[in-house]
């Protein structure tokens, strides 16, 4: 956030004077538009630059800072969890930051290793720890804001690809039209991996390879990608098949994405707040790049009279796999 600064009646600048914006304080920013609140960040302040001016209102203060979930990534820990899920295990690490607000929201895991065999052990920050487990279980890990300030989601899980999909982003359709400029799509072929996976089978003696197990998650696509690269797992010696397999899928799902679309809306003209880990409608580029992707990233740009939003989106392939997008 930049802010513009005013010394008040003292020699100090008021908002320096206040500390209301001093690290490291907790923040939550919500858009509204119209009767609907957006929230943005639910987050705390980590830093601030002070830039004064001897021009009379052209003093900023500029305020970095980072989502709730930098509270999991202070303190690096050494733990032993025996005879555990990983889901039991991140459920067990997040309730110790139930106090600041934020609310687990985890997909289960079946597997409970047995301490004979395997015991897990995290060496580092909750954060870093929580985000391996996800990967080892083709899970994502992020956190959110809720509705009300003060409280955030912790969710842990399959990437979310499905539900009912967000204002579609229409380009080439006159004034129905809600993108800022045509998209930019991005189809790399070299993206798709194909993965192979061998684990040690001790009691043959045998060295057994996992079939390439592609990703289980709903496809957006008429026509996926077909691999050009083939990649070999090189610390899947220990594992045993159904986590071989998991690999297998995790390795896959990774380097499912070789279409990639950046773009640029104007929510006014939008109409709504496109959000991040959910899915959009495409229309109007084509055949072969219309229909559904996933949302990954979006970039907030807020000022006195403008708020635009750029973004990234991805899916596995060409085609649309719906008829119609709204």
């Amino acid at each position: 956030m930049t802010l513009s600064m005013e010394k008040g009646s003292s020699e100090e600048y008021s908002l320096i004077k206040s500390g209301a914006l001093h690290p490291p304080t907790r923040v939550h920013i919500t858009v509204i538009m119209g009767a609907v609140s957006w929230p943005l960040i639910d987050g705390v302040i980590t830093r601030y630059q002070m830039v004064p001016s001897d021009q009379t209102g052209r003093s900023t203060l500029q305020v970095t800072g980072e989502d709730i979930s930098l509270k999991l990534d202070l303190i690096e820990k050494n733990e032993v969890y025996r005879n555990i899920s990983d889901s039991n295990i991140v459920d067990e690490i997040l309730d110790n930051y139930a106090t600041w607000g934020i609310e687990p929201e985890i997909e289960a895991t079946s597997e409970v290793p047995n301490e004979i065999q395997r015991v897990t052990t995290q060496e580092g920050t909750d954060l870093a720890f929580i985000r391996q487990l996800a990967s080892r279980n083709r899970f994502i890990f992020y956190v959110e804001p809720k509705d009300d300030p003060g409280f955030s989601k912790a969710y842990w899980g399959l990437e979310k690809r499905s539900g009912r999909p967000q204002p579609a982003l229409t380009m080439n359709m006159g004034p129905y039209s809600n993108v800022e400029a045509p998209l930019n799509f991005d189809f790399n072929s070299l993206d798709p991996v194909e993965p192979e996976v061998r684990f040690m089978d001790y009691a043959n003696y045998q060295t057994i390879s996992v079939p390439p197990l592609t990703t289980t998650l709903p496809p957006l696509a008429a026509e996926s990608a077909p691999p050009m690269r083939r990649s070999i797992a090189r610390d899947s010696a220990r594992l045993n098949l159904p986590r071989a397999r998991l690999r297998s899928e995790t390795l896959s799902q990774r380097s499912a994405s070789a279409v990639n679309a950046t773009g640029e809306i104007d929510t006014a003209r939008y109409g709504s707040v496109l959000r991040p880990r959910r899915l959009v409608g495409v229309r109007g580029a084509g055949e072969k790049h219309d229909g559904l992707y996933y949302v990954k990233q979006v970039t907030h740009r807020i000022r006195p009279g403008e708020y635009k939003q750029s973004f990234t989106l991805e899916r596995e392939g060409l085609g649309s796999s719906v008829r119609t997008v709204l």
